[in-house]
């Protein structure tokens, strides 16, 4: 079969030859219409929740925040993970969907759960919002720290580090 093959080849330059550009310049009409994204999106789909309870320490974020809005979302259908976390002031939760969930649906889901978990959360310990839809390429920061002007240049940064 291969033998065949090249003394096929060794004998038809020209159709070779032929096919051979046929075939290079397909593929390179193939190439330019292919799309390019740079970097494209290959974190699952998922949606957070943040609740900032700024009275409020890292245990008590946990016991009367982050676990009975877990306990909310876990009946959401298709939900493959819930991660959280509870720092001092702050609950995430990070509630992971299978691929094939629209990412709208998966946030109309867990805005339903949201409105019925709020009778069973700490009266004044914040009200859990969803973030943005964005890629885990997205999330640079979670909070960040701002001095009240009146203190703004009352020390400089070397009086602060020692």
């Amino acid at each position: 079969m291969i033998n065949s093959i090249i003394s096929f080849s060794i004998r038809n330059k020209l159709v070779v030859g032929i096919f051979v550009i046929g075939l290079i310049a397909w593929g390179s009409y193939s190439l330019s219409q292919l799309p390019i994204d740079a970097l494209p999106d290959i974190t699952s789909n998922q949606v957070q929740v943040i609740t900032q309870s700024p009275a409020l320490a890292a245990a008590e974020v946990e016991k009367f925040v982050t676990y009975p809005l877990e306990i909310s979302l876990r009946t959401i259908p298709n939900v493959r993970d819930i991660r959280s976390i509870s720092r001092m002031g702050l609950s995430i939760i990070t509630v992971v969907f299978e691929d094939e969930v629209a990412t709208e649906v998966a946030r109309q889901q867990v805005s339903e759960k949201l409105k019925g978990a709020e009778p069973y959360l700490l009266k004044g310990a914040g009200v859990p919002e969803m973030a943005p839809i964005t890629t885990g390429l997205g999330e640079f920061y979670q909070y960040t720290l701002e001095v009240d002007p009146a203190f703004e240049n009352q020390y400089s940064l070397a009086d602060l580090r020692t």
